[in-house]
């Protein structure tokens, strides 16, 4: 048996290059090797004791039973307090759904409205698993670029220009993975009135994000008017309450989607873990911006960007803007391309992460990942220590390039 026998839709898929530079290092660390891995997004933080609490409770409480498949009611009026509280959306209890992880909000999203053919527009540098999440539907993902000149942000005349009567979605996140971009208020007006004039396209917002944001109030596109009734928001407690492991996403949408995103989810996953559902129903009952481990996480990657960022302006042909959320940096690495340490010889992005790897035990992901061939991602969610050392490392290491 071999791979002929595999569906072409799972034969059209890659591998998540996070995962996979994540995988590549482990490997090294189990070979003794002192790997500092900066490439998965994940909050070094731990999870606050007070939902842990709220866990422990649930067991003692025997809520280990198969919960409903949009999640529990009072989470979901939760999740729909959450969105008016903080965001000023009205999304009703019954427009919740709530899921295993934002992405398979997004998946839920995508494989209820698009059919084959149908394109999917995505600027770039976008989130590895958009446009697999787009083929995976049979839907043809369209990409706008952007670059550091404009802090890797789409204008409304770029969307303008790339809508056809095939364009049904669009998808964006603000904060961005992998740029740090934050989309302002008059910026997401922009995009709203444009978006708007195609009356069945609807919108992907990827908050996920959201308190990550080292720049004032975090803005949502389903804000305004124009466009409101065709946005899906999706959030969850990943990254806001250092809850990764417990995979809890939802989204907020029209009520014709959240219906048909519960029959969908119904018949592949059914709900979430019960068990996170109550930690995650507490954390949403609490505030990210008064917590007294959320205002030190998002403390610590303040100081941690500006470190890195000084660290990395001294590194000869690197080019960074500011990002202004999530805690990531994605500078352009191309004055590299075409050198040679002797042995080896940077053709892309991808080489040079796998020679920096290797070389100094410093893991990153290629830009390629994320639609920009210039770029490589740098997490900034590690130790200032170790930030220190491996940009030290990757200095040393870019130097023997010639």
């Amino acid at each position: 048996m071999n791979q002929e026998h595999l569906s072409d839709r799972i034969k059209k898929l890659s591998e998540s290059a996070t995962l996979a530079m994540t995988r590549k290092s482990r490997q090294l660390k189990e070979e003794g090797k002192d790997v500092i891995n900066l490439s998965i997004g994940e909050p070094d933080f731990n999870t606050p004791e007070s939902i842990k609490d709220a866990a422990i409770e649930a067991i003692n409480q025997n809520i280990t039973h198969y919960p409903p498949v949009s999640g529990y009611n009072t989470l979901r009026q939760a999740v729909s307090d959450k969105f008016k509280k903080e965001n000023d959306l009205d999304y009703a209890p019954n427009q919740v759904v709530v899921s295993n992880g934002a992405k398979q909000s997004i998946t839920n999203t995508i494989m209820c409205l698009v059919n084959h053919g149908d394109e999917v527009l995505i600027p770039s540098p976008y989130w590895v698993s958009y446009p697999e999440m787009v083929k995976l539907a049979g839907g043809t993902p369209v990409f706008i670029d952007s670059g550091i000149e404009s802090d890797f942000k789409v204008t409304p005349e770029q969307v303008k220009n790339y809508i056809t009567d095939k364009t049904k979605v669009f998808i964006f996140s603000s904060p961005c993975n992998p740029s740090g971009s934050v989309y302002s208020k008059e910026e997401l007006k922009g995009l709203a009135e444009v978006l708007a004039q195609k009356k069945d396209l609807f919108v992907i917002s990827d908050e996920i994000y959201e308190h990550i944001n080292f720049n004032g109030r975090h803005e949502s596109i389903a804000q305004f008017n124009a466009i409101k009734d065709r946005v899906i928001t999706v959030n969850g407690v990943s990254k806001s309450f250092a809850m990764t492991g417990w995979r809890i996403g939802y989204a907020g949408a029209p009520l014709f989607l959240s219906n048909a995103m519960n029959t969908l989810q119904g018949q592949y996953t059914s709900g979430p873990c019960s068990i996170s559902q109550m930690a995650a129903l507490k954390a949403l009952k609490s505030n990210p911006a008064t917590m007294d481990e959320m205002v030190e996480m998002k403390k610590a990657f303040t100081e941690r960007r500006n470190l890195a960022l000084n660290l990395l302006n001294e590194v000869p042909g690197i080019k960074t803007n500011v990002p202004e959320g999530a805690f990531y940096i994605f500078p352009d690495v191309s004055y590299y391309y075409g050198k040679s340490d002797g042995k080896n010889t940077i053709k892309d992005g991808y080489d040079l992460c796998l020679y920096l790897l290797e070389k100094v035990f410093v893991a990153l992901v290629p830009g390629a990942a994320f639609g920009c061939e210039k770029h490589i991602r740098i997490s900034y969610a590690t130790s200032m220590h170790d930030l220190t050392r491996a940009i030290n490392r990757i200095k040393e290491a870019l130097s023997q390039l010639r």
